[in-house]
Order: C-alpha cells, then structure tokens, then sequence
C-alpha cells in the first residue's frame, strides 16, 4: 500500500471484479487467464515453465518466495526469451530467503525477469471464484503510486484474447536447434553431464522443460533440440533412434495446425515417439483424436493418476488446461493413463507402434518423481527398434 493507504496492485477480471493488494516484482501491466496452481514447492520452476505463457498464477499456498531464487531451479530451456507467465498472485508478502542455495531475493528476481506480482489478496476465494466459474481473463497491474485507469484496465481485460485458437509455442521455442547432455541434479554436485551416450534424440520444442532434457539425458540420450516449426523430414534425416514431442502452452489444435501435418509423418516413419502433455495433445490429434479446453485445467504437483497397463498409482506434476476428449480416440489407440481426479485422459499409445504419450509431467521439477520410469519406457522401445 503506498502511504495514503492506497493499493499498489490489482488484478481486474472481465466481469468486472476488482481485486486489490499490494505490488511485488515488476512493474507495468499484463494481460492473461488466470488460474490456480497447488503445488507447495517449487514456485521458481512453475515461473519459468513455458507452458505457463499467456497465463497469470495464482499460488494457493501462502508463503511463496521465501527460500529465495537461484539461477538452477530455472526451467526455461530458451534463455533468449523472457518467462512466458504474465504474472503472479500471493496471499502473503515475500520474506526474506531462508535457504541454502537462496542467490537472490524472489522479489528482485521477479523484477529481473519481467513479472509482475500482486500480494496480500484472498487466494483461497480467488481459487473458489475458478472453480466455480472457469479460468477467467483479466490484467494484472502494479504501479507503486497506487494511481489506476479502471475503466482502461476493464477494458484491456475484455480484449484478452481466449487461449481457444492461440498458437503459443511460437512464443517459447528456440529460434535454432542446439544440443543438450545435461543430467539431474545430485546432492553437492549439482547437475552431470552425459559422456557416454546410448541413443540419439531429436526433440521437438514446443515449450520445453529443462528437466525433461535432463530427464532424457540421464537414461542416455544425447538429445538434439529443433524448433517447434521443424519439418518431419529434416527430423528424420538426422537418423534419430527415437523423437520427443515437449510440453508448451496455448491451444493444441492452433499449434496443430503447422505441427500435426509433421507427426504424422513422424509416426508413419516406424521411429518410437514420446509425447509430454502439449505434445500428448497434438500426437492425439495426429491420430484422428480430438481436444477440448478444460474449465478449471489441472496444475499442481499431487494429481493421482492410474496407469492402466500396470495398475498402478503415481501422484503426478500437472500443467494443462486443455484434454484430449477420451471418446474421440479411435480404435487404433489405448488409452494408458486416467485422472483419479477427474476421470481425463492422461496416456495414450498406438497399438502394434512405438508411439506413446502422457498429459502429465513426468519430469516434474516440480514435484513427485513417481513417473519417471517413462523415460525408461521411452528408451526399452528405443532398443527394440534396434534390435
């Protein structure tokens, strides 16, 4: 609040609803949908996803920010680009950092990287306003001298584009190809390196994560990183041993629209394909499958999911507000993994191909490492091609 008691932050959604606090981060104005992520952990990593672009998170555990930020929890794979999110929502204000590995304060990182943050609202009412009523469009605004154009703001706020017909990935992926053969994270050491690669992978980004490479890299992948535009036959004359579709943001049918065309040539190629929830999408519809925005989306790190091909149950690291509609899968395609919350499609594969895909992140970063035999998965069909 500035010194006449005025707020320095607030967000205003389309209907009209005003919510104020007090700024954090950067300042200035962005539009986005704004939704609701339950992870506890994790926050710097959920801000640099790239499947957050266009988006405004709003945290529903309270205290965010308060193990500072570094520069290795950072998730965004294409440092060219400035995070895709528009912004952040707190219940309570940032502390100064408690942690070990803390290299600078959450605030000043927000403001380095262009987010702007409203702090010191009611969290709890803004998720149960998205529950009942869907991810609603709004603008997000601090300005320090707490002076507000609202009927300017309302209207930016109705002229937010719907994420339904958006091509995002655009926004977020590198602009050439690179390659990569960083691995995990180990206790004192901090991230290895791959020296004896097994297999070669081409991944398509779309809004890659890093620890999706990371994760790739330490099953023994030297991965080749191509833009989201790629065409399959220049993918396919690099005579990879298997191709990775990556996660990324916006509506998988307008991102479809250039990149289905390729993996279906992808898929005819005979090649073992792994898809994570945008690239689960678009493989789907490449497959005569098709999508739907979803009311609330799922993002958090404790989403149970059932993996119908071993019974079993994996606690799960979610980012989507767009499914694939489980009635429109054809016959060709078995539907591997389900929502135990909600009862969505969550994994596919294509019968008698190695071609296979799931919504969640099995990478998480953050979250639960139960999924992460995916990538093992990935690279045991990978050997029985070479077979």
């Amino acid at each position: 609040m500035t010194e006449s008691g005025k707020p320095t932050a607030i967000l205003v959604l389309k209907d009209g609803t005003v919510l104020e606090g007090h700024g954090v981060g950067a300042t200035g104005e962005a539009v986005g949908e704004v939704c609701f992520n339950t992870a506890i952990t994790g926050y710097q990593e959920i801000l640099t996803d790239p499947s957050y672009a266009g988006q405004i998170v709003t945290f529903t555990f309270p205290h965010i920010g308060n193990v500072g930020a570094n520069d290795e929890d950072i998730e965004t794979s294409n440092l060219a680009s400035h995070s895709g999110v528009r912004g952040c929502i707190l219940k309570a204000d940032i502390t100064n950092p408690s942690n070990y590995r803390a290299a600078r304060h959450f605030d000043r990182w927000l403001r380095a990287r262009g987010i702007i943050g409203l702090a010191g609202i009611d969290t709890r009412a803004l998720t149960r306003f998205i529950r009942k009523n869907g991810m609603p469009d709004g603008v997000i605004a601090h300005h320090p001298d707490g002076e507000f154009d609202m009927p300017a703001l309302l209207e930016k706020a109705r002229a937010c584009p719907s994420q339904i017909g958006l091509d995002l990935a655009r926004e977020v992926t590198c602009g050439q190809s690179y390659e990569w053969d960083e691995t995990g994270w180990a206790w004192n050491k901090g991230y290895g390196r791959l020296t004896e690669p097994k297999y070669r992978v081409v991944a398509v980004d779309y809004g890659i994560k890093r620890n999706i490479l990371r994760g790739l890299a330490g099953v023994g992948c030297h991965v080749t990183v191509v833009p989201a535009s790629t065409k399959a036959e220049t993918i396919l004359a690099m005579n990879p041993d298997g191709i990775f579709l990556s996660n990324g943001p916006g509506d998988p049918a307008a991102t479809g629209e250039y990149a289905v065309p390729e993996i279906r040539k992808l898929i005819d190629s005979g090649k073992p394909v792994f898809g994570i929830c945008l690239g689960h999408q678009m493989l789907a519809l490449a497959l005569g499958a098709k999508t739907e925005k979803m009311h609330q989306g799922h993002h958090g790190a404790n989403h149970p999911v059932k993996d119908r091909t071993t019974g079993k149950v994996e606690i799960t690291s979610m980012n989507h507000g767009f499914t694939v509609a489980r009635e429109s899968l054809p016959a060709t395609v078995e539907e591997t993994h389900v929502s135990l919350f909600d009862g969505t499609n969550c994994g596919l594969r294509v019968k008698g191909k190695p071609v296979f895909s799931v919504q969640y992140h099995p990478e998480a970063s953050p979250g639960p490492q139960d999924s992460h035999y995916l990538f093992d998965r990935f690279v045991k069909l990978i050997e029985e091609g070479k077979r």
